[in-house]
């Protein structure tokens, strides 16, 4: 008890010698923000409602007859149809490739991790338009296209090129948010397992895959969603033929080609609800976790 009042005074000493005052604030007293925060905070509610007006001003620009019967269109039914299929497929491919290489990288030590790593990196640092380049030339003149194409595998201007081309531009986003939720997991949980019986496969399947369960599911929701609106490497591979590869992106792109901007309209209305309910669901899922 004696040292209370010595302990006091050291904390006081302290605040004097760090600028701060020992006199408690007067909670009473109205504050004013500073100029220096006003002014950051007039830029960023500025620029939230700019993105807001934008947005929003495509939404409702067109009348909502119009809207509505644009969007129930054949031609915008069947890019929904078809941007649904094939982002399901690519996302699940993803899921299932990325899981054991995000693992990888995360727990294992092997010579040229960070190679490896690097390069599964590079499709994130390409624009799409040169990843469906590459793409193209992979499975059109090469050997292994020829090959492909010789067993009956159709890849460019197909449905099953926009799969392709969805995969291998997404999945190093899979990668980033699967890595990022292993590596907030401690490795003593598995080593615990491994030391009640259980397999390398035992402890990674009861005990790793249901801890990272969240950033799982949240990576799996970003990577739909950046699947559904995947244009430049779609384009190049996949093409953009009316009712055959018409995605919605390729919808909206062929119809302001063409001038019909409330088809185009349309496209991009169902693209900034899925945007929007896939950051909603990713933000929920991944605890506001950065992991780009």
């Amino acid at each position: 008890m004696g040292d209370a009042p010595a302990r006091r005074a050291d904390q006081a000493a302290e605040r004097i010698i760090l600028g701060w005052s020992v006199v408690p604030p007067n909670r009473d007293a109205p504050t004013r923000p500073s100029a220096f925060k006003a002014l950051f905070l007039v830029v960023s509610f500025g620029l939230v409602a700019y993105m807001i007006v934008v947005i929003g001003g495509l939404v409702v620009y067109p009348p909502l007859p119009a809207l509505i019967e644009s969007l129930t269109s054949p031609e915008i039914l069947f890019a929904i149809k078809l941007s649904l299929i094939t982002s399901v497929i690519s996302t699940a491919f993803c899921v299932v490739a990325a899981v054991p290489v995000a693992y990888s990288l995360v727990r294992f030590s092997f010579p040229g991790r960070g190679i490896v790593n690097s390069i599964f990196n590079i499709p994130l640092a390409l624009p799409p338009l040169v990843a469906g380049v590459a793409l193209l030339i992979f499975y059109g003149p090469s050997r292994f296209g020829q090959m492909l194409s010789a067993a009956g595998f159709d890849v460019i201007y197909t449905p099953l090129g926009i799969i392709v081309a969805q995969f291998f531009v997404n999945f190093p986003y899979m990668v980033r948010v699967t890595r990022s939720a292993f590596e907030t997991i401690n490795p003593r949980y598995e080593h615990v397992a491994r030391t009640l019986g259980c397999t390398e496969w035992g402890a990674f399947r009861q005990v790793t895959l249901p801890l990272a369960r969240s950033g799982i599911v949240a990576g799996l929701v970003i990577t739909w969603a950046k699947s559904i609106g995947e244009f430049g490497a779609v384009l190049m591979l996949a093409g953009a033929t009316l009712m055959k590869t018409e995605t919605l992106p390729i919808a909206l792109f062929l119809n302001m080609s063409t001038g019909d901007l409330d088809l185009a309209i349309a496209a991009s209305v169902i693209l900034i609800i899925i945007s929007v309910a896939s950051f909603a669901v990713f933000e929920h899922y991944s605890g506001g976790q950065e992991v780009f």
